[in-house]
């Protein structure tokens, strides 16, 4: 398919080749009336056409040649032909017959048309060219005439021409000679109306005059002139180092005086001087007309001292240098965004308005550097001043008076608390929201970076909040920190409680909502490089808290039983309890661990959530009584003394063995009766270890029997797991019958007496007590 395409496109143009060439050949033989001229052109064409074969033309090819023969070719075309390719050749030959005769029909009627055309142009040539001739010769005849007359008037005018030319010059001689009289006058007339752009301009015209005639006859008026122009010079540089003069009219005066030649280079350091005077008040009153002219001071120094731009560029870069240190020392009064806004605005507008001048400076470069360092230094003071009012409301925390608070007291403290961490971090966001709220140039510049600011300052803002809790509790994260950490002793304990609860609030509310205001507010940034990682991690910030939370907590309660236990330690040393006399009441120091208890309790019953259920039996002396009254108990006491104790303490041994075991210490939780009940089991099992240390004798051992007995029923009211204050109670009985010399309890009715002694006791001294 591909070859009878090409053949078909090659076979395309040799038809139109073969209907040119015919038509050539017709119009030759049409024009040419010599035959053998024609002839010659036929076989010209038909020696310049290519081949068809490598070898001879064929016959059937030679119709349109000069050598045509027609026998030969019917000949050949009746021996190569069947009747139906005669038949279609003789079809075919009649048809170009006919065309060829039409096309020549046409040659010849367009030809004839164009004949006839140029026929009658040549007729009409020859019709205007007639009588052409005769008016040339006229119009020159004119021409000569005129010339001839033009020739006779400047003969005869030109005497006078030349009169008038000498007249004109002595006139504008004479002119220039009385402006050179009338000068000293003009001069002074300059002078009285302040005209002294005028007055140079008059002096330096005829400088030259009195420069070539002024020791002849124009020597009083160049004295008069120079007397005259060197009070106009006066009168210039006074203008010149006059402050209450516009800086236009103070550029001018010295252009004035570069024209009059007079030494301007020497005053170059004065007025540089007074610039940087003018540099100067403008720091402290800056506004929008003393930039301009500066801008236009700036421009007018380039002019007039074009080698002082180096000078320049060091007195703009220093006085925005000076104004940006300003803003950065009015940051330290933690100003407001919208203040510093407007601050660094008008600096950066007044840098585009210098930089028009002297783009060499490079001001806004300088400006975009420092307004980036100024914004970060606002945020991260911003954050500085929320951590300072945190610690100083924290600092305000009041301690415990006597074992107890003041109402609510230690409850408003924490409220007061939480309001300034959620309150304080939501006012930032809406403080910083300005610094991204603007369309302008600097802003849209800093976008990015302030977002990535903001999120980093959180960030770094709780960390930092964490160790600085960390310090106020007397606890150091590392062994950097010691010697900021505050002594233990001299903290107070609500203080470590209520940072507890506050790491709470601050990993449940406060980093919620500061992360979906961040997330509405101050999404994009990006200009933090992917390495560092997002500035922002609310996940971690959460895990820090969560853990120092439980940090401060079991700080707390240590602290708490530390100091509880330093009063068992001093009860528990100081008697001889080897020599212990006969128990009379139940010991001062049982109140005194209530009362230490109570303290916790009013702490924690302000700070934590939750309720302390108080235990209130109205059967609280009659229960026990009949409980320890037991008849088959009574007749088990009243066995022998040696009998009974060595009873009693294989029987301690037996029960240890089968008892279930219980647990005593379990996680502690964010309520109050965890709380409180953690601190009760480390002291009940700190006592039973001072037990432990000590060798009692039959009173005394009576003794931890009455008080344990009696804080058994006391206790009841600040727990709710009696069951392990009751073992560990039990625990401290077992441990004091251990060391116990002859380890003889107290008669049940004896010891139900003194029980209620005490209590009867105590609602005298408190009758408001239920």
């Amino acid at each position: 398919m591909a070859t009878a395409g090409g053949a078909a496109a090659a076979a395309a143009p040799q038809a139109m080749d073969e209907k040119a060439r015919r038509t050539r050949d017709l119009l030759a033989s049409f024009y040419n009336t010599d035959p053998s001229a024609a002839a010659a052109a036929a076989a010209a064409s038909s020696a310049a056409r290519p081949s068809p074969t490598a070898a001879s033309a064929s016959p059937l090819d030679t119709i349109n040649s000069a050598s045509f023969d027609p026998d030969v070719y019917m000949n050949v075309l009746v021996q190569q032909s069947n009747l139906e390719a005669l038949l279609q050749r003789h079809v075919k030959m009649a048809a170009e017959i006919k065309n060829l005769d039409t096309d020549l029909q046409m040659l010849v009627y367009e030809n004839y048309n164009k004949f006839i055309s140029a026929t009658d142009t040549i007729k009409r040539m020859k019709t205007n060219i007639v009588g052409m001739e005769a008016n040339m010769e006229q119009l020159l005849s004119k021409i000569t005439s005129v010339q001839s007359r033009s020739d006779t008037v400047n003969t005869s005018l030109f005497d006078k021409r030349e009169n008038i030319e000498k007249l004109h010059r002595t006139r504008n001689l004479l002119r220039k000679v009385q402006f050179i009289y009338d000068l000293p006058t003009r001069l002074n007339k300059c002078i009285k109306t302040e005209a002294y752009a005028d007055a140079v301009r008059f002096f330096t015209g005829a400088k030259p005059i009195f420069e070539a005639y002024g020791d002849t006859s124009f020597h009083d008026c160049k004295k008069a002139s120079e007397e005259a122009i060197d009070l106009v010079t006066q009168h210039l540089k006074t203008k010149l180092y006059s402050d209450s003069e516009p800086i236009e009219s103070r550029a001018e005066a010295v252009v004035l005086l570069k024209q009059l030649n007079f030494p301007v280079d020497s005053l170059k350091s004065n007025l540089l001087e007074k610039l940087e005077d003018c540099l100067l008040n403008f720091q402290k009153e800056p506004t929008q007309a003393s930039i301009g002219d500066i801008s236009k001071t700036f421009r007018a120094y380039l002019i007039i001292f074009p080698d002082s731009e180096k000078r320049l560029i060091e007195l703009a870069q220093a006085l925005f240098s000076n104004r940006y240190e300003t803003v950065r020392e009015n940051l330290r009064k933690r100003i407001p965004s919208t203040d510093l806004l407007a601050m660094l605005r008008s600096l950066w507008e007044d840098a585009t308005a210098i930089d028009e001048v002297i783009p060499e400076a490079a001001l806004p470069a300088f400006s975009l550097e420092t307004t980036r360092d100024i914004i970060r230094q606002h945020i991260a003071t911003a954050f500085l001043h929320l951590q300072s009012e945190i610690s100083d409301v924290l600092a305000r925390t009041p301690s415990t008076s006597n074992g107890k608070l003041e109402e609510s007291q230690l409850q408003t403290a924490m409220e007061t608390s939480k309001v300034k961490v959620l309150q304080g971090c939501i006012d930032l966001l809406q403080e910083f929201h300005h610094l991204i709220d603007g369309n302008t140039e600097l802003l849209v510049k800093l976008r990015d970076l302030v977002i990535d600011w903001v999120q980093e300052g959180f960030q770094d803002f709780f960390q930092k909040l964490d160790g600085h809790f960390h310090m106020l509790s007397g606890r150091s994260k590392s062994p950097s920190q010691e010697m900021e950490s505050v002594q233990i002793d001299k903290v107070p304990t609500a203080l470590v409680l209520m940072l507890a609860q506050l790491c709470v609030f601050i990993e449940q509310t406060a980093i919620p909502k500061v992360t979906e205001e961040l997330a509405s507010s101050f999404s994009g940034g990006g200009a933090r490089s992917y390495e560092y990682g997002p500035p922002f991690v609310p996940g971690e910030i959460c895990r820090l808290y969560r853990s120092s939370g439980e940090k401060f907590l079991h700080h707390y309660i240590n602290m708490k039983t530390q100091k509880i236990s330093k009063l068992l330690n001093k009860r528990f040393t100081t008697p001889v309890w080897i020599k212990h006399k006969e128990p009379r009441e139940v010991n001062m120091f049982v109140d005194l661990l209530l009362l230490e208890f109570n303290g916790v309790v009013s702490e924690v019953k302000q700070v934590l959530p939750g309720l302390i259920r108080r235990h209130r039996h109205s059967d609280s002396t009659g229960s026990t009584t009949s409980s320890r009254s037991n008849p088959m108990r009574e007749d088990m006491l009243n066995r022998s003394n040696t009998h009974r104790a060595r009873s009693q303490f294989l029987e301690n041994h037996l029960a240890k063995l089968f008892e279930q075991k219980m647990e005593i210490f379990t996680k502690v939780e964010y309520t109050q009766e965890s709380v409180i009940s953690a601190v009760l089991k480390l002291c009940l099992k700190s006592l039973q270890e001072f037990v432990r240390l000590q060798t009692f004798n039959r009173s005394g051992f009576q003794q931890i029997q009455l008080d344990m007995e009696f804080l058994k029923t006391s206790l009841k009211e600040f727990v709710d797991d009696e069951a392990a204050i009751s073992f560990l109670l039990k625990e401290v009985n077992n441990a004091a019958h251990e060391r116990c010399l002859d380890p003889i309890p107290l008669e049940p009715p004896i010891l139900d007496k003194l029980i209620n002694a005490k209590l009867a006791k105590i609602k005298e001294q408190s009758p408001n007590m239920q």
